[in-house]
């Protein structure tokens, strides 16, 4: 299960192993860090693209969670980051890896057990549910373990609520 947290800066990205027995397990995580303004959106974007690429073709996930884009006070900045979504959508869509999107509350909400969470707690609550010494880090990483996690938690529910 691969987790990914777009953004035109900095993507994070988790990848969690979910066994059928057994606890999850993170196999790895990190951030895709883009060039900063100066540079075209475009070439940008092609970055991350290619670089979530080669994580998609490393780790073959099963399935790629993402989440959906906020309602921001910003306009501009919900666009972009609307940019960066279909970058990723697009990367999945052309690995045929399914994809499932969460809103941020939702996410939050699995893994905290609130939908206002903060940042650091979220990284609290990954490190404890993976059975991890630290949140990974940096935060946006941590934010793309949590989107995994997530899919893993809820596809799991499912799982039981049809057996």
């Amino acid at each position: 299960m691969l987790g990914v947290d777009p953004g035109t800066a900095a993507t994070g990205y988790g990848i969690v192993e979910r066994p059928d027995a057994g606890p999850m397990r993170l196999l790895e995580c990190g951030v895709v860090r883009l060039p900063g303004p100066a540079r075209a959106l475009a070439t940008r974007l092609n970055i991350l693209h290619d670089e979530l690429s080669a994580v998609i073709a490393r780790s073959r996930p099963d399935a790629l969670a993402v989440e959906t884009v906020f309602v921001a006070h910003n306009a501009r900045s919900a666009l972009v980051l609307g940019h960066a979504r279909g970058v990723v959508l697009l990367a999945a869509a052309q690995a045929g890896v399914p994809v499932a999107e969460y809103a941020p509350r939702s996410v939050k909400q699995s893994v905290t057990g609130g939908g206002g969470a903060t940042k650091n707690q979220v990284g609290l609550m990954v490190a404890r549910l993976l059975r991890l010494k630290n949140p990974p880090e940096p935060a946006d990483a941590a934010d793309g373990v949590a989107i995994a996690l997530t899919h893993c938690l809820r596809t799991r529910v499912l799982k039981r609520a049809l057996i």
